[in-house]
């Protein structure tokens, strides 16, 4: 298992407690103001601000290359995803071979991610007819037959994670869910998530799947 960590202006503390407690660790810098350095972690760089997007498929792209056979977990890097958790996560994307979603406690979200992450499931679930409890969470699980799919797959910013479930549901892709306990530090208040800006991009995503992908 590879755990891959996508990060922008990250804290290094955080960082570096989080990837110490794995063995294989690849983290994507998607051009930090200071170049991030973890001891005994493969640190890939983008120059300037790409987007979430596109320093998942760089990670996905390097872990096919250097890691063929091995699954790949996303996490924040944010203090919101537990080591457990990420194990947990793991374990099911092995015993099953499936894209893994790690599920957050919708009563525990802070309100701008309880109320976004309602709407977005509901569309969803109306635009593909599948249940994704959390379609909002940046810790998932896939198996290495995903990656070359997972780098075909369109977007560079927050709205890439809601494409790859559109088009898993679209492809009969199983989903499989896991409930995580997350933890939000001083409200959620380190994430890059521009709440307009960025649920603008998710809902144009959901509205282009219904309208040339269905």
């Amino acid at each position: 298992m590879l755990l891959l960590l996508p990060v922008y202006q990250p804290s290094p503390d955080r960082l570096q407690a989080l990837s110490a407690q794995f063995d294989q660790v690849v983290i994507v810098d998607d051009g930090s103001t200071t170049p991030v350095s973890v001891p005994g972690c493969v640190v890939l760089r983008h120059p300037f601000n790409l987007g979430k997007g596109a320093a998942l498929k760089t990670g996905f792209a390097y872990a096919a290359r250097e890691h063929p056979g091995s699954a790949v977990i996303c996490a924040d890097a944010d203090g919101q995803h537990s080591a457990e958790d990420i194990r947990r996560v793991a374990e099911r994307v092995e015993q099953t071979g499936r894209l893994v979603l790690g599920v957050r406690r919708v009563r525990r979200m802070p309100a701008r991610s309880r109320i976004g992450n309602a709407v977005t499931r509901s569309l969803f679930r109306a635009a593909t007819g599948r249940w994704v409890r959390d379609t909002q969470t940046g810790l998932r699980g896939y198996p290495a037959g995903l990656l070359d799919w997972l780098g075909s797959i369109p977007g560079e910013r927050f709205d890439y994670e809601m494409t790859v479930l559109l088009r898993a549901a679209r492809d009969r892709h199983p989903i499989e869910q896991v409930p995580i306990a997350t933890t939000y530090l001083n409200g959620n208040a380190s994430s890059h998530f521009g709440s307009v800006r960025d649920a603008a991009r998710i809902y144009r995503a959901l509205l282009r799947f219904v309208v040339t992908d269905r």
